[in-house]
């Protein structure tokens, strides 16, 4: 194949080994006619085992050189959009097709790899299943516990929308060009979580400003978020959560117990 120049600015790492790729699309399991997302096909090492399986495939692709490619080697048995992921409303797309829920793949940019996830997060609600393969560095993040210099906003974030798990490494001699880190693909079953229906913000707002200043005890991390003192302490109280913690010490069910009563509280201050 006459492969293009290739683009530092996009962290291209075209993925190269067959067996890698059968195995990646073997395991997410694509049915006939179902509808998938593939993130930055590249040179098309995975479009090409969703199209044998007779899946319908709407590849995003930002790179031209890389668009023409898959134009030209599955021509009508793709769609194919010329655009950024992170600015693609993948919620309209499947308005658009009318589809309830749609899956994704892709061989994802390591530069990029956190935001195209919580692209993924904010767009939950039409996504049932994706199956990604980033930096393994990341990977660990996604499935960190609580006490571990891993466990972050990422991780929260992710564990709070989505069941994640590690299932196999790929080594850089893999790719072209070859990345000097190792790859680890990386399954994500989404959920719905109705506990949090209409207050994914203050979520997001807590987690954040919990983790923004991870080394201070919550009852100081929280404080530009919770102005009031008092305030501040009976939601701790009330969350049946020790003040004197670090945000590395919740769980992302003692996240969510505490952005509930923030979000009430806040709702019933605006009042």
């Amino acid at each position: 194949m006459e492969r293009g120049a290739l683009k530092k600015s996009l962290g291209q790492n075209f993925l190269v080994d067959q067996n890698i790729a059968e195995k990646i699309v073997r395991l997410f399991g694509p049915h006939e006619n179902e509808t998938i997302i593939e993130i930055g096909p590249g040179e098309g090492a995975l479009t090409e085992h969703l199209i044998a399986r007779r899946s319908q495939v709407l590849a995003i692709e930002i790179d031209n050189e890389a668009a023409d490619t898959i134009e030209q080697r599955f021509k009508n048995d793709v769609t194919l959009l010329r655009k950024d992921f992170l600015k693609t409303d993948i919620t309209e797309i499947a308005r658009e097709l009318e589809v309830e829920q749609l899956r994704v793949i892709g061989n994802i940019p390591y530069y990029i790899t956190a935001p195209i996830l919580f692209h993924l997060l904010e767009h939950h609600s039409v996504i049932s299943d994706a199956i990604v393969m980033m930096q393994r560095e990341v990977a660990e993040r996604l499935t960190a516990v609580p006490r571990t210099k891993e466990y972050g906003i990422l991780s929260v974030q992710i564990q709070t929308w989505a069941k994640p798990k590690r299932l196999f490494n790929v080594p850089p001699s893999c790719f072209f060009p070859r990345p000097k880190v190792t790859s680890t693909v990386v399954s994500l079953k989404f959920e719905e979580r109705s506990e949090l229906g209409g207050i994914e913000e203050e979520h997001q707002q807590l987690v954040r400003a919990a983790f923004g200043k991870r080394r201070k005890r919550l009852k100081n991390a929280l404080k530009e978020l919770i102005t009031n003192r008092d305030e501040r302490a009976e939601l701790f109280t009330k969350a049946e959560i020790d003040p004197q913690r670090r945000a590395e010490e919740l769980t992302p069910e003692e996240f969510i117990r505490f952005a509930r009563l923030f979000a009430a509280a806040s709702s019933g201050n605006a009042g």
